[in-house]
């Protein structure tokens, strides 16, 4: 529980938490390539982060450079105001879990949490206890004697889950240890991390390339690809607010049109595909694109309007007709491709969230499609 503290004054603020992980313009160089360049940001204590990329991007290789597993080409890495380049990994009370969960076969669930504890010289009285807690906090009370091959795979991320917890470390490390779960399964483990964190409190960076477990989890998030950390932000911001194409690309469904810019006015911009004005806005701030030069629309597929009759969207800023070229059913929606052939030819991907009540549209049917300027956010290409 984080006591918010007040000041005096017309207003309270919340009190700094103090910063657990500092990581400052850190690279990683192998054999003249670049695989994490220039990282910087800070964790606060107790918060959960998780690096997001696609394979490739450097987050694997970050997490190992604060692991201990490797040192930095060059930068510092800090954990509780300590700097740690030089300190190796079993010195730094850092607990990990695995997309390997590394579990021992011939130990018991209860003998695997209890490893750690008593390679640690741990008071041996205390350690039984200590173990049945985190079990019960894993929801695994009464599988302490179960063998590994006796658990589920679900079980045995928990196991994995108290064995890194047990001997409360200040730093719990986590390298993609839902990947090779099924769908349901991963959807609820993602759950589970996420009370587990929160009823400890223990400050979490976790490693994955799948942005719903991302945007779940998380306090944080840190975007990366080619070695650079592209945006680092809250879930919510992350995924509404993306800083440039490749976040909008990578995160959620997103929609694409290449354009050139007619006119620029503060974060209000107008570019032009074909004979169509599309009004937007600026998406990157720092790098808006520029008058008369080639610019990228990106809308949320969630953001775009679907109709049978144009009227119905009327109150939209822009509307383009097209053709169903597919509809997809998934249960909880229906997603729609739809081609657009003043746009390019362009296919836009649509989402219907209420299928039952909604009209289904078939493959061939003509529809309409409408949005708002300030969902469509124009990045410089």
């Amino acid at each position: 529980m984080q006591a918010v503290a007040t000041e005096t004054g017309a207003e309270s603020r919340p009190k700094a938490l103090p910063v657990a992980v500092s990581v400052k313009d850190v690279s990683m160089v192998f054999d003249g390539f670049h695989a994490v360049h220039s990282a910087s940001f800070e964790l606060p204590t107790g918060k959960f982060l998780t690096i997001l990329g696609p394979s490739g991007s450097g987050k694997t290789t970050l997490l190992r450079l604060i692991a201990g597993f490797q040192r930095p080409t060059s930068g510092e890495i800090f954990i509780n105001g300590e700097a740690v380049n030089a300190v190796p990994p079993h010195k730094r009370s850092i607990g990990m879990v695995f997309q390997k969960l590394a579990l021992f076969p011939h130990m018991t669930a209860a003998e695997n949490v209890a490893f750690p504890l008593k390679m640690r010289r741990r008071d041996a009285r205390s350690i039984p206890e200590r173990v049945e807690r985190y079990l019960d906090l894993v929801k695994l009370g009464g599988f302490g004697t179960r063998r590994v091959h006796e658990l589920s795979g679900g079980q045995q991320q928990r196991v994995a889950i108290a064995r890194a917890l047990v001997f409360e470390p200040d730093l719990l490390l986590l390298d993609e240890p839902l990947a090779a779960l099924d769908r349901k399964l991963r959807e609820e483990m993602q759950l589970e991390f996420r009370r587990i964190q929160r009823e400890l409190g223990v400050t979490t960076i976790n490693v994955t390339h799948d942005q719903r477990e991302a945007l779940v989890v998380s306090d944080e998030v840190i975007v990366m690809d080619g070695g650079r950390i592209q945006q680092k932000a809250r879930p919510s911001e992350t995924y509404r607010n993306p800083s440039n194409a490749f976040v909008a690309h990578f995160i959620g469904v997103t929609n694409f049109i290449t354009g050139t810019v007619r006119s620029l006015a503060s974060r209000d911009v107008v570019f032009v595909q074909g004979e169509n004005a599309l009004p937007g806005v600026v998406g990157d701030a720092s790098n808006p694109p520029k008058a008369g030069g080639t610019a990228l629309g990106a809308i949320r597929a969630e953001q775009i309007r679907m109709a049978g009759d144009a009227a119905a969207l009327a109150g939209l800023d822009m509307v383009q007709q097209g053709t169903i070229a597919d509809a997809i059913f998934e249960g909880e929606r229906v997603v729609y491709e739809v081609r657009v052939p003043s746009l390019g030819d362009a296919l836009f991907r649509v989402f219907d969230h209420d299928p039952v009540a909604h009209t289904q549209f078939e493959q061939g049917a003509a529809v309409h499609l409408g949005w708002n300027a300030r969902d469509m956010l124009v990045f410089d290409k």
